[in-house]
């Protein structure tokens, strides 16, 4: 069987991260996680997580690196999870989740995090940390903790 990838979005917008609710399936209903979905065949691993929060949130990113980790969702599928910056756009519930919230480093623990996304919360809580104007890839770019 061949493995599907499945890549999550660490969404970071000044500073903050983005968390998101799940209302489905029941078995996840009320966990938070990054949001994303499943890549389609052919699709990179980017394109799929900016054409996923496009339609599950309503906002256009880029995706930037993956952080280090992957995780066997139910067989044949395997989560990745990449960090992500918000270009434009404001995060709605549109698809399968029932509340965002923007979280500081300080609040990444105020949530019940899906178990394979609460491992790499070390991870956005260092990108968190950059100071301004370095991207979450670890780049300079003046301005970007402001935007």
């Amino acid at each position: 069987m061949e493995t599907r990838i499945v890549v999550g979005g660490a969404l970071i917008h000044r500073g903050r991260v983005l968390a998101a609710r799940r209302s489905a399936p029941p078995a996840v209903a009320g966990f938070w996680e990054f949001p994303g979905g499943k890549a389609e065949p052919g699709e990179t691993e980017e394109q799929a997580l900016e054409r996923e929060l496009l339609e599950e949130l309503g906002v256009r990113a880029r995706a930037l690196r993956q952080l280090p980790g992957s995780w066997p969702v139910r067989p044949g599928l395997e989560l990745r999870i990449w960090a992500a910056e918000l270009l434009s756009g404001e995060p709605q519930p549109l698809e399968d989740h029932s509340e965002l919230r923007w979280l500081g480093p300080a609040e990444l623990d105020d949530v019940e995090w899906l178990e394979h996304d609460r491992e790499v919360l070390p991870y956005v809580a260092q990108l968190l940390a950059r100071p301004a104007g370095r991207g979450p890839d670890g780049g300079h770019r003046p301005g970007w903790a402001n935007r």
